[in-house]
């Protein structure tokens, strides 16, 4: 652990408290246990959770720097990824987890309630639902997802719940760059515009990394989401 609080600092000037670290520990021990009965995530030795998981969570610092989001919304976010640990950072921020897979979604809640975490609500639903519900619909600051789907699907999903003058942000691995290029058509028909990439790297990581930011500039024209499922058939 000494390790990785010594790496948020010096990559993304992340400081993080006493308890901050406690309650990251506790989520390691959480996602190791529930990881032998059900297959949460791929990467299960400490090391690669802490890299792989929390440091790479800690990188969406990078594109805020100084003004984290109010409202947050993680889609696909599997065990918690990179929601719960930004939570963790910015116990004030408000956070919504949507994860389809029911197992994932029920591991999030396990987690939010263990660590008392207050103003987080996980939602077991599909991206293109959510982004229909006018509860979330331009709601949010800041949309994230990481590993999600091609950008040019990723955007259908996440830009509908940004409000106008939010940002999305995806964590993307080395093809971050050439996706970028190819959302164009989608970025514009769903009122987004790309404002930069950053790139990143992990300790002990050879991929490179990028965070890939897109302003919210107009409102998503009301057809789109499409519905479950379209958008990663039929990408814009």
């Amino acid at each position: 652990m000494e390790k990785m609080i010594h790496d948020a600092q010096a990559l993304f000037n992340v400081h993080l408290t006493g308890r901050s670290v406690l309650a990251l520990s506790t989520y390691e021990k959480e996602l190791m246990s529930w990881n032998q009965k059900f297959n949460l995530t791929a990467i299960r030795d400490l090391d690669g959770i802490r890299v792989k998981h929390f440091l790479d969570s800690f990188s969406c610092v990078l594109a805020w720097k100084a003004d984290p989001p109010s409202r947050l919304i993680d889609v696909g976010t599997g065990a918690g990824f990179p929601g719960i640990p930004l939570k963790i950072l910015y116990p004030s921020m408000q956070v919504t987890l949507v994860e389809s897979v029911g197992k994932k979604a029920a591991f999030c809640q396990h987690i939010v309630d263990v660590l008392r975490l207050d103003g987080v609500e996980v939602l077991n639903a599909r991206a293109e639902d959510v982004g229909k519900d006018p509860a979330h619909r331009e709601k949010y600051d800041w949309a994230v997802a990481r590993a999600v789907a091609k950008l040019n699907v990723l955007v259908e999903y996440l830009l509908p719940l940004v409000r106008v003058r939010g940002t999305m942000l995806a964590q993307k691995g080395e093809s971050g760059p050439a996706e970028a290029q190819s959302a164009e058509k989608a970025l514009k028909l769903l009122g987004g515009k790309l404002q930069q990439l950053i790139p990143l790297n992990l300790p002990g990581v050879v991929e490179d990394r990028y965070l890939v930011l897109v302003d919210k500039v107009h409102a998503t024209p009301p057809k789109y989401p499409r519905k479950a499922g379209t958008p990663y058939r039929e990408p814009l």
